[in-house]
């Protein structure tokens, strides 16, 4: 047999399994992966989302349950995510921060159970406002600033409850200062910020509002919510958030965003995270049920994808499907 006289050879470093491994540049471990949770007022059965096979609409008992099988995957960090009741909605969405509300009493009975665990709560008003806005409402417009306050109230809030970590996610101008300077005279100085800071506006957003029916009841998210078309905007609220005291930044979504996430990484002195949101996960689901992909290899791409281009954690509702191959995977 001729031989070619070549002088490099790259694929003697694929050459079998073993080399391959140790060679791989990048590595998840189950305890970067976030899981987000839809927890819902005054249900008595979980329900699975139409929109997102595989996913529910918890009661509390169901999510409890969901957060011990994580935690036996080394999963151990929770996004929660509320799906109030229409009759505790109102414009002014004073549920925000009623402190014998769902959501309070949430955090205080998952600490209680799992002291352990990471917990991060979410901040935006969209589940609590009759006009579905992530801010409040006046004249058609968003309001920054009244909204920005009630922010640092409802972190404050959240951190006497027991949340590890808040995570503003409304894309309001100078959130995370104001919401650093509530925990901090609150005594909360302990408590860490994971910002939304690269929030785009992004058609990949309507499972989780089917979910949550947090759907804007008039306009849309652009006035606050980032163009798609844009990244050097990206970078301009990335330095605006580490300024502030941001503990992580974060860029949503993730997979048409993935050189956005490179370059957040790039400037970033914080752990970077990325939200692999619920329509990317939907469409493997679909595309695994028309026989089109394989559900579990797409999946693990998909992940690994995210994570090469330069996140730091991962929040996926994949998270523990993707634990369990991890564990097998070893």
């Amino acid at each position: 047999m001729k031989h070619l006289n070549l002088t490099h050879r790259p694929r003697r470093n694929r050459i079998n399994h073993n080399i391959r491994e140790m060679l791989a540049e990048t590595n998840i471990s189950s305890q970067q992966l976030i899981l987000p949770l839809f927890i819902a007022e005054n249900s008595t059965e979980k329900v699975e989302i139409k929109t997102m096979p595989g996913v529910y609409r918890h009661t509390v008992k169901s999510a409890l349950a969901e957060i011990e099988m994580a935690m036996n995957l080394d999963v151990h960090s929770f996004a929660l995510f509320p799906a109030i009741s229409e009759l505790n909605k109102n414009r002014q969405a004073t549920e925000s921060i009623n402190e014998n509300g769902f959501l309070p009493q949430l955090i205080k009975e998952i600490k209680k159970q799992f002291p352990e665990c990471v917990l991060i709560s979410d901040l935006a008003l969209d589940p609590f406002s009759s006009d579905g806005h992530d801010g409040f409402v006046q004249n058609g417009k968003i309001i920054n600033d009244e909204t920005v306050i009630r922010l640092g109230e409802m972190a404050a809030l959240h951190a006497h409850c027991g949340a590890d970590i808040v995570a503003p996610s409304d894309m309001m101008d100078g959130r995370v200062g104001h919401i650093r300077k509530s925990l901090d005279e609150k005594g909360f100085i302990d408590t860490a910020i994971m910002a939304y800071t690269a929030k785009y506006a992004s058609s990949f957003y309507g499972p989780f509002r089917d979910a949550l029916d947090s759907a804007p009841k008039a306009g849309d998210k652009k006035t606050y919510q980032m163009d798609f078309r844009n990244t050097k905007e990206a970078l301009r609220e990335t330095l605006l958030d580490l300024e502030e005291g941001a503990d992580f930044v974060m860029v949503k979504p993730a997979l048409s965003y993935l050189d956005v996430i490179q370059s957040v990484k790039n400037i970033s002195t914080v752990p970077v995270a990325a939200y692999n949101v619920s329509g990317e996960y939907a469409m493997i689901k679909a595309a695994a049920a028309a026989g089109m992909v394989s559900e579990t290899a797409a999946m693990v791409e998909t992940l690994y994808s995210i994570k090469r281009a330069g996140a730091d954690v991962i929040l996926t509702y994949f998270a523990i499907s993707m634990a369990q191959w991890l564990k097998q995977n070893r």
